[in-house]
């Protein structure tokens, strides 16, 4: 099966929120996303996104990167392998990527478009993209409610998340042991037996700081801790840190590169891994990822913190690969996800249901956003 690709075009989405999203390094005041759709010659669509959540302000540069660099490659083609697309487009890119001093950027570009195509063509054969990826496993994913605030914010969001059916929480802590421990503790007072706890760090501590921390937090019966140190910290650092805690290491995110996730595969400092599919990879080398981690006996729990289209994308792959994993679900309040999948997510006692529906499970809506798109661009072949 192939599509004949004849337009291409992002959304730049933009929501402002009540209360920022606060974690180690930074916070936001607004949400954001940029969408992709392509069109066949037979008007089939198929939607991705492009991560775009920190800095917001790269969100159009990001979204131009798809209209000048990634749309040409695929305007006017017959595609039938967006694997083997994603490939040739990744090489070709690599050097533009190197030359600006950017390659996340064009990365995040081409994943958006490789989710896209993945949409696509599963609409065309008429089955939800698990399936469609080889999934025959039906049942339920696991989930858990991510991006709790620190502080006094910390109980009142796992509350509401609890309210909501979720089971399982990841707190954003690496603001001082003192501001840490008093965010942890009344969650850890009020935590349910069924129930899990994670932190995350994002990259906000050095080796030192990270010893020392990991055996404070060893109080607390965590699952997991997740990026306690910056992605780029050699593997003796990690490995220093994995031995020094009770709780598994998470990491992921801010890998780039199937080599990069096979030397953490073959570390042995990482117990859970987080690839981003919008971030790097798209499907195409998202899956084997994906596979090679559930293989190796560790759990793959793919990261997503943005809008509604990587949310989908993100549950149809972990339930392709199943294992032991989780599905990260943003808590806080985002329109550009709330609008595109509460049609069809519901947590319930800790799980939600995979979608039936052909491709993503959902035929976006463009009127439900439109208020939020601040740029759009379109191409056609």
């Amino acid at each position: 099966m192939s599509t004949h690709i004849i337009r291409a075009e992002s959304f730049v989405c933009r929501a402002p929120i009540a209360v920022p999203v606060v974690n180690a390094f930074g916070s936001m005041a607004e949400r954001v996303a940029v969408f992709v759709r392509l069109t066949d010659a037979d008007g089939v669509t198929g939607w991705g996104e492009i991560w775009s959540n920190f800095p917001t302000i790269g969100a159009e540069h990001r979204a131009r990167l798809f209209d000048a660099f990634i749309a040409p490659r695929l305007l006017g083609r017959s595609i039938s392998d967006p694997a083997a697309f994603w490939a040739e487009a990744d090489r070709a890119l690599h050097l533009w990527g190197l030359q600006a001093g950017e390659p996340g950027a064009f990365s995040a570009a081409l994943a958006g478009a490789d989710l896209a195509l993945h949409d696509l063509l599963a609409r065309r054969a008429g089955l939800p993209l698990w399936r469609w990826w080889g999934g025959t496993n039906s049942g339920p994913v696991p989930v858990y409610a991510s991006g709790l605030n620190p502080g006094a914010q910390a109980l009142a969001q796992v509350e509401e998340a609890r309210a909501v059916g979720h089971r399982a929480f990841k707190i954003k802590i690496g603001f001082g042991e003192a501001r840490d421990i008093a965010t942890l503790r009344p969650v850890f007072d009020g935590r349910q037996a069924d129930e899990r706890v994670m932190v995350d760090i994002n990259q906000g501590w050095e080796l030192p700081a990270a010893m020392r921390m990991v055996r404070v937090l060893g109080e607390f019966p965590l699952t997991w801790i997740e990026e306690p140190l910056a992605a780029d910290r050699p593997a003796w650092e990690w490995a220093q840190v994995a031995g020094s805690c009770s709780a598994p290491l998470a990491a992921g995110e801010n890998l780039r590169g199937a080599l990069d996730f096979y030397q953490a595969l073959a570390g042995h400092h990482l117990g859970v891994v987080q690839p981003d599919c919008c971030k790097w990879g798209g499907a195409s080398a998202t899956l084997p990822v994906a596979r090679a981690v559930v293989a190796s006996g560790r759990a793959y729990c793919p990261h997503f913190l943005g809008g509604g289209i990587g949310q989908l994308a993100s549950l149809h792959l972990l339930a392709v690969v199943r294992g032991n994993g989780m599905l990260e679900m943003d808590a806080n309040p985002n329109p550009l996800r709330s609008l595109l999948i509460e049609p069809i997510l519901r947590v319930t006692d800790g799980m939600v249901a995979v979608p039936a529906g052909s491709g993503l499970g959902i035929e976006p809506n463009v009127e439900a956003f439109d208020q939020y798109v601040t740029s759009r661009t379109s191409r056609d072949a």
